[in-house]
């Protein structure tokens, strides 16, 4: 228990060093590619291939933008000093968020698949499952981040 009456300051402290806005756009960025999935799942349920294409791909873009938000992020965080080794804290911080930014790339490569899935002439069953499936892997990261971004940006 006197281990835990440590690291509340520490926690408290570190967490003033993060930029919330950074968070928060994040956030925003990856609800609304999982929208924008969500919706072209639905279109391709509906037989709107193309539309459902366009609309994975606009999600990939998303993902591209929260990379370039956490890379920011990343290195504003480095330039202040602030790194893996600088406390618990900053450790679980990089290390959690690295494994979701790995996700998030893997994720990206998901969507470029089921973009060639969704474009196809005609979808089979098979195809929305596909789709389906892929797109569940995509909603999992989205609320990976949610739970993070609460840890790290909101929780005092």
């Amino acid at each position: 228990m006197s281990h835990l009456l440590f690291i509340a300051p520490l926690y408290e402290q570190s967490q003033q060093a993060m930029n919330q806005t950074y968070g928060l756009v994040n956030t925003l960025i990856l609800l609304t590619s999982s929208w924008f999935v969500a919706l072209a799942v639905e279109r391709a349920k509906r037989g709107a291939n193309r539309v459902s294409g366009y609309l994975l791909s606009v999600a990939v873009l998303c993902g591209a933008g929260f990379i370039a938000v956490k890379l920011f992020e990343y290195s504003e965080k480095i330039r202040a000093g602030i790194t893996l080794n600088t406390n618990e804290f900053f450790s679980f911080y990089y290390m959690l968020t690295g494994i979701h930014l790995l996700h998030v790339v893997i994720g990206m490569c998901v969507l470029a698949y089921l973009v060639k899935v969704a474009r196809k002439r005609s979808l089979f069953a098979a195809d929305i499952k596909v789709l389906e499936g892929g797109s569940a892997f995509w909603h999992l990261v989205d609320i990976l981040w949610i739970v993070l971004f609460a840890m790290f940006y909101l929780v005092r």
